[in-house]
């Protein structure tokens, strides 16, 4: 039996990759010599599962840490998904609202899994298996999560993220020194300690590897940061910005307030609490209302600045209106 001879389609995608390799000055035989020799692609070694499941490495011999460690990983890869489509907006010479929308619709999806997702740590351990094994995570705490900044920086104004006592200040700044103004953003007094007010360990080492970067990121994304591009965009719509409203309240409200219900459920004690991991004062950093972070102001009325997050910690938590 002789041999089937290739179509005239596959000829034709020959011609095609001919012309392609032509372009760029390559050999089309060498590749196609390359195809001969490689091993079919498999889907385990595709998305790298098994190295995928050798990063879970637990401390403790306590069974919950690994989920501990598996939600905080998924996490980080939600966060990476955000940056990668906040990263096509803000980096795009033109942008289209059609575009805009897309993008800033995939971002929310994104959230929502966050959101949603935060059972797994409220429902997903024992409480007194968390309260143990805990102690040998620090000073490490989920506070130096750098993307999470990095979506906060590439989102707003940068003066939309000093802490609440001096934002008014600097409401109009013109940015000149990115140092001055990095020691006074909201999450800097999150990791402050306790009893002395002094960075902690964990705050200082977060620094130490991100600090430059993050400060070169606040310069590079000052005049073409979300908001900017909203801003600027000469056909916005009811639609457009519904969707900026919607990523706000998901990023500064409901994304913290389900690490809140979380961290209230294991860190709650009366009459005291128990402090986060790293000392970090979870108490005034994870409630919106506290915080009062919002990437856009100018979206929202005066009232709903003003009640940013009220109602929804005690609604939410305790089942209580404030």
């Amino acid at each position: 039996m002789s041999e089937e001879q290739p179509s005239q389609e596959i000829i034709e995608k020959i011609k095609a990759l001919h012309h392609k390799y032509q372009a760029s000055g390559q050999d089309m035989l060498s590749y196609l010599e390359g195809l001969l020799y490689a091993d079919y692609l498999t889907y385990w070694d595709y998305i790298n599962l098994d190295t995928l499941l050798t990063l879970q490495q637990p401390k403790t011999s306590f069974k919950d840490e690994k989920i501990f460690i598996v939600y905080h990983q998924i996490t980080e890869l939600y966060f990476n998904l955000i940056i990668w489509e906040m990263e096509q907006i803000c980096d795009a010479e033109e942008i289209e609202l059609s575009f805009l929308k897309q993008r800033l619709q995939r971002i929310i999806i994104y959230f929502d899994q966050l959101i949603s997702s935060f059972s797994v740590m409220g429902n997903g351990m024992e409480r007194e298996q968390f309260l143990k094994f805990r102690m040998s995570l620090l000073p490490s705490s989920g506070f130096q999560s750098a993307q999470y900044r990095i979506i906060e920086i590439m989102a707003t104004e940068i003066q939309n993220l000093v802490n609440l006592k001096e934002r008014a200040e600097y409401s109009d700044i013109n940015l000149t020194n990115v140092d001055s103004i990095f020691d006074i953003l909201y999450w800097q007094f999150g990791a402050k300690e306790l009893a002395t007010g002094k960075k902690t360990l964990t705050l200082k080492s977060f620094e130490e590897k991100y600090g430059r970067r993050l400060k070169d990121l606040i310069l590079k994304y000052r005049k073409n940061n979300l908001w900017k591009i909203y801003q600027y965009l000469p056909d916005q719509d009811e639609e457009l910005t519904s969707l900026m409203k919607s990523l706000d309240q998901k990023a500064n409200v409901y994304w913290p307030l389900a690490h809140y219900k979380s961290a209230v459920k294991y860190l709650h004690k009366d009459p005291g609490d128990i402090a986060a991991t790293g000392g970090t004062n979870w108490q005034k950093y994870l409630p919106p209302r506290f915080q009062k972070v919002i990437f856009f102001p100018e979206l929202w009325t005066e009232k709903e600045q003003e009640e940013w997050g009220k109602g929804w910690v005690m609604d939410e938590v305790f089942g209580r209106e404030d």
